[in-house]
């Protein structure tokens, strides 16, 4: 099971962030081991700035390869949110050398999912997600902001992994990351029904 990242998907975090806004998918990878285990995230001793970014996941649900765009919404059935949590820290750390993120993005417990849900139930292309943090709306976003589509998302990840039947895609986060605390609650909501709440300890 191959846990696939998409970056600066959201023009605004982006812009937060100061980075460039991509003309292609920026892509990264978690290992099967980056999946939390239960609802409380404990703060890795090797970084003082760790953030939440929300975002809805896709669970691939058939095998498949260099996928066309108008075929890719056969290749997942069901959706969800998940937390993408990084280590700030020391991802700038590594931008700043031109070294890859995954020490920042794919430690153990980083990456937090919820139950899945069929597609059929939303608007995908009008789909509203949000995280509270200490029951503080925190990050807001919707699909119709995103600058590549679910579907082609799968098109272009597709052209470089085989994507398998349980792959789980992160489809980027809006603006309003920010660090974490020990003792917060999060919750993310997926239009008006809360879906997810992680312990940070």
């Amino acid at each position: 099971m191959k846990i696939i990242c998409i970056g600066r998907n959201y023009r605004e975090h982006a812009e937060e962030l100061g980075n460039e806004v991509p003309e292609k998918p920026v892509i990264f990878m978690k290992p099967d081991t980056a999946l939390l285990k239960g609802r409380d995230f404990y703060i890795p001793e090797f970084s003082k700035d760790i953030h939440y970014e929300l975002e809805v996941v896709l669970k691939i649900s058939r095998n498949g390869k260099y996928i066309l765009k108008e075929n890719a919404s056969q290749y997942y059935h069901e959706i969800g949110l998940g937390i993408d949590f990084t280590a700030r820290d020391l991802q700038s750390e590594l931008k700043s050398k031109g070294l890859p993120w995954e020490l920042a993005k794919g430690f153990d417990g980083s990456a937090a999912v919820s139950s899945f849900y069929s597609k059929s139930e939303f608007n995908l292309e009008n789909l509203s997600f949000s995280l509270q943090k200490n029951k503080t709306v925190v990050q807001s976003g919707n699909t119709r902001d995103m600058m590549f589509s679910f579907d082609e998302i799968i098109s272009f990840v597709s052209r470089f992994f085989t994507l398998r039947a349980g792959d789980l895609i992160f489809t980027g986060t809006p603006k309003g990351v920010a660090k974490i605390e020990e003792n917060d609650l999060l919750e993310a909501w997926l239009e008006n029904e809360k879906i997810m709440d992680i312990t940070i300890c």
